[in-house]
């Protein structure tokens, strides 16, 4: 029975967790939702508030297609479900020195690039992506992120695939495939469906990179086929080198020295059992269920202080990384989006078995109110709240920008494709995908809607 409540809890806790050409002119303060500073206290607020961001675009009420004609795949094409294996994270994190970092990261163009089609773009098709191949792929790595507005090709899975193909990019698994956070839209395209699930469109996904320790996705394609039908669902973004260079230096150096853990689950053991019966536990939920997430994960009792919780932690790691391709050193990590502090202050729908928190590596101890205030404050300064409409596409350089997703109302339908290292067979590596993964991945998501949604928490 333990064995079996255990591996449900497991299952369900990572399932929910992880979760013309111009550019932007970043605002010069935050909209009024943003405004509410941190609580100087451990508990959360009454309130929860949603944040605001840096730069807002207007909406601009693009109709899209019907659900029946936005996922009618063309069934003549190669079927891409046997894609690349997510590659490897490329880890290029010692002797950085912060102050010069920030120095660089503040020469960098802002994030993300608007790329708008005019009538002639959205004329020539699919050719238009070929035949600017190498603009956007040089701009992608220049820029961080390139919003491609009001393209008529991509407003379907078919076109949205001829983009992604006429650019090259070469689709691999998403890094958590067996998490189960993502069902397919379209298994043969490559194509995942985004968090649009009913019982999470109240929840705020904050800034991450799609990234663990271990496994990265080089680039990204997140498309939007219908914007939320009763209102929200912005999807945001901020580039990676723009955080680094807002941050306060003394609290960037803090934790750089220290370095993160992540913990991506709790499960609640009565802290009266005897110890035995609870190291039984641990290991046993250490060596049948963690492994089958593909994370390298320790399992701690009470990192957060709780009594009797066991976590599933992720090992150290650095909060700042060198582009792998560039060698601009950036912020890359999940904290904005992982933090307790954070995610007890504004709208959240992840049940308490999946409620995550970022330690110092060095003693794990929760990070301070103080330094999440402050990575709260960079972190969003930065924030592009995008209205995406039908057709829309955000291609993001994955260790460069991070990305989220805004609470919403009624009925949306965004869609992702990852990709791989399509230049270079080393950093790809050659393993495809691990098909045992795909049932755990469909398992998963069948249970997600009935998990509960509501909870009290006094854990901040």
């Amino acid at each position: 029975f333990i064995m079996k409540f255990a591996s449900l809890t497991l299952t369900a806790a990572v399932s929910t967790c992880f979760v013309s050409v111009q550019g932007f002119s970043p605002a010069a303060s935050f909209s009024a939702r943003a405004s509410s500073a941190l609580q100087s206290t451990v508990e959360a607020p009454q309130e929860r508030v949603a944040p605001g961001a840096g730069w807002e675009p207007e909406w601009e009420g693009r109709e899209g297609k019907s659900p029946d004609e936005f996922l009618n795949s063309d069934m003549s094409r190669p079927d891409l479900s046997g894609m690349w294996e997510c590659p490897l994270t490329r880890w290029d994190s010692e002797g950085i020195d912060v102050v010069k970092a920030q120095r660089e990261a503040k020469k960098m163009p802002h994030c993300p690039l608007e790329l708008k089609a005019s009538p002639a773009m959205n004329a020539q098709g699919i050719d238009y992506f070929s035949k600017n191949k190498k603009k956007i792929r040089a701009d992608l790595l220049k820029y961080g992120a390139i919003w491609l507005r009001g393209f008529d090709l991509m407003q379907d899975v078919n076109g949205f695939r001829d983009m992604h193909e006429a650019l090259g990019l070469d689709p691999c698994l998403d890094p958590l495939h067996s998490s189960g956070l993502r069902k397919f839209a379209s298994e043969r395209d490559a194509l995942y469906e985004e968090v649009n699930k009913p019982s999470l469109r109240g929840h705020y996904i904050g800034l991450h990179c799609e990234s663990t320790a271990k496994r990265t996705a080089a680039y990204a394609a997140f498309v939007c086929f219908q914007r939320a039908t009763e209102g929200g669902g912005r999807f945001i973004v901020a580039d990676g080198a723009a955080i680094l260079a807002e941050m306060d230096t003394k609290v960037l150096q803090k934790l750089y020295d220290r370095k993160i853990r992540i913990s991506v689950s709790n499960l609640d053991i009565p802290p009266a059992l005897p110890g035995f019966i609870k190291e039984g536990i641990k290991g046993a939920v250490d060596k049948a269920v963690a492994p089958k997430f593909d994370m390298d994960l320790e399992m701690i009792y009470e990192s957060d202080g709780k009594p009797g919780r066991l976590q599933a932690v992720e090992t150290a790691e650095s909060p700042i990384n060198r582009h792998p391709v560039t060698g601009l050193p950036v912020w890359f990590n999940n904290a904005h989006n992982h933090a307790r502090k954070l995610r007890d202050r504004r709208p959240c729908g992840v049940p308490e078995v999946g409620m995550t928190e970022v330690f110092y590596a060095d003693t794990m101890e929760p990070l301070s109110l103080e330094d999440c205030a402050e990575i709260k404050r960079a972190s969003e300064k930065h924030i592009t709240a995008l209205p995406m409409e039908p057709g829309d596409v955000l291609l993001v350089d994955n260790y460069r920008a991070l990305h989220g997703r805004d609470v919403f109302n009624g009925d949306r339908f965004h869609a992702v494709s990852w990709f791989t290292w399509d230049d270079n067979e080393e950093w790809r590596g050659e393993e495809r995908r691990i098909l045992e993964k795909n049932g755990l991945n469909k398992a998963i998501n069948s249970m997600m809607d009935w998990l509960p949604k509501d909870f009290e928490s006094n854990q901040s």
